[in-house]
């Protein structure tokens, strides 16, 4: 059936089960990109994916959703060295706009990034709001590394991370897997899998248990900025 097209002017997706098999998970067209229309897709099972600031917005929710229980993360030997030993100092909620204009930068191989200006502006609002936060890796008391996401319920939509120095976006994660089991959160969402998320415990489920796990969370609840780890 046609990818709906939406009116910017009401808030609103159709059920996400309805998303094409091709490409997977595109759902709708169109809509706007700021803090209503983002919560709702979101507690939706819906995420924004597209290329340039003058595309349309393109809306998605894939066939499969790749996820990461918290406690859950696979940590290598090597890695736990890393977390031990390389004088990383790891902070939520700080330098949140640096954090999202790192994971935007253009990486080497790539010829571009999605995560436009347009986006990036939508995303700090919502921190404002408090419901996207970041996690920052520093050395030397410079960002090396870190990651960002929305924050519903007891669910972490996780969106991008980077690293400037060997591991530092995988500090960030396992330090934010560590505090959402303390805080009894269910699940991570990373949207899609790849080789690298696989490594680190990230597993696919299917769509209609993803939209299952919605349902059971209190996903209209959240936890207000700024986060802060327990043990700092």
């Amino acid at each position: 059936m046609p990818v709906t097209l939406l009116d910017p002017h009401r808030v609103g997706f159709p059920d996400p089960q309805l998303a094409e098999e091709e490409p997977d998970g595109l759902l709708a067209v169109g809509g706007a990109l700021n803090s209503d229309w983002l919560l709702t897709a979101y507690a939706m099972g819906i995420f924004p994916w597209f290329n340039d600031d003058h595309d349309e917005i393109l809306w998605w929710s894939p066939a499969q959703r790749a996820v990461l229980q918290p406690g859950e993360m696979k940590v290598r030997r090597s890695l736990a060295k890393r977390i031990r030993n390389a004088g990383f100092n790891v902070k939520m909620d700080v330098d949140f706009a640096q954090v999202i204009k790192a994971c935007a930068a253009i990486r080497a191989g790539s010829e571009g990034t999605w995560i436009t200006p347009r986006m990036q502006s939508a995303y700090i609002d919502l921190h404002e709001a408090g419901f996207a936060h970041s996690v920052g890796v520093y050395q030397d008391e410079e960002l090396v590394g870190g990651l960002y996401g929305i924050s519903l319920g007891h669910m972490f939509f996780g969106e991008s991370m980077f690293s400037r120095v060997s591991d530092a976006s995988k500090v960030a994660l396992y330090h934010l897997q560590r505090q959402l089991c303390a805080w009894n959160f269910s699940l991570i969402d990373c949207q899609m899998r790849n080789p690298h998320l696989s490594r680190l415990g990230v597993v696919e489920i299917p769509r209609a248990h993803f939209l299952d796990l919605l349902k059971d969370n209190d996903i209209a609840a959240t936890r207000l900025a700024p986060w802060r780890f327990l043990d700092t």
